[in-house]
């Protein structure tokens, strides 16, 4: 399975009149990173940052003035998702503008079965809270320590960190590899494979002395000794 986390740094909360000026990704194949990324600024064009977005990712207009607008990038950021799942902290809040994004460009929205919430998977998970990531972070001990602003690449790094521990990728990966190699062992043409026998019964593991000690501990216990039952029914 395939699953791109990612992150949006955004010019405001409005999907509708304010756009994506950051997207990072980190690509998981069966919960594993593979090492491919992706990482964009984007110009905005004529809506400028809002003071208090601002405050949270501290990407200016200044900053944003020579680089490509979404048009111009969309193409590789659906190249880059192309088959795979869009997973991403308070999804809502991404796919609202990515979706916003593509339906400037007479593009189809993402499906919402295709889409991930670890926010929501967090707040099942740990209902008394809370789930920001920076408090899952503390609760699954992965560093945020570099985290002094919000970065649409960073996130998405340590989101990657945070679900894979959330759902205990790693494990059930190797679990499922285990069982699939264990169920193809026991089975040829969709039949159960006989029991294999010893071509040599294993010698007893009792002596004489073990058993004359057990049975003088039995003759100690009186008439209700359990042992004196399991006599009875052999």
């Amino acid at each position: 399975m395939r699953e791109i986390i990612f992150d949006t740094e955004t010019t405001g909360l409005e999907s509708k009149f304010d756009r994506i000026i950051e997207i990072g990704g980190i690509e998981l194949m069966n919960h594993f990173p593979t090492g491919r990324s992706i990482h964009i600024y984007i110009n905005p064009e004529d809506r400028k940052v809002h003071p208090d977005a601002l405050a949270v990712h501290g990407i200016t207009d200044e900053f944003l003035q020579d680089k490509p607008k979404f048009a111009e990038v969309v193409d590789d950021i659906r190249a880059f998702f192309e088959g795979a799942r869009w997973v991403a902290h308070n999804a809502t809040f991404d796919m609202g503008f990515i979706n916003a994004e593509f339906a400037r460009l007479g593009i189809e929205s993402v499906s919402p079965e295709w889409v991930t919430d670890t926010l929501a998977l967090a707040r099942r998970k740990h209902p008394m809270g809370p789930n920001s990531l920076d408090a899952l972070c503390r609760r699954y001990g992965v560093d945020n320590s570099r985290r002094d602003k919000h970065g649409a690449l960073l996130d998405s790094e340590l989101l990657a960190e945070v679900y894979i521990e959330m759902i205990g990728g790693r494990q059930t990966a190797l679990g499922f590899g285990s069982a699939s190699k264990t169920q193809a062992s026991m089975q040829l043409d969709d039949q159960p494979m006989a029991p294999m026998q010893r071509e040599r019964s294993l010698p007893p593991r009792l002596d004489v002395q073990a058993l004359a000690a057990h049975e003088k501990l039995v003759q100690s216990m009186g008439d209700k000794a359990i042992w004196n039952k399991y006599r009875q029914s052999q």
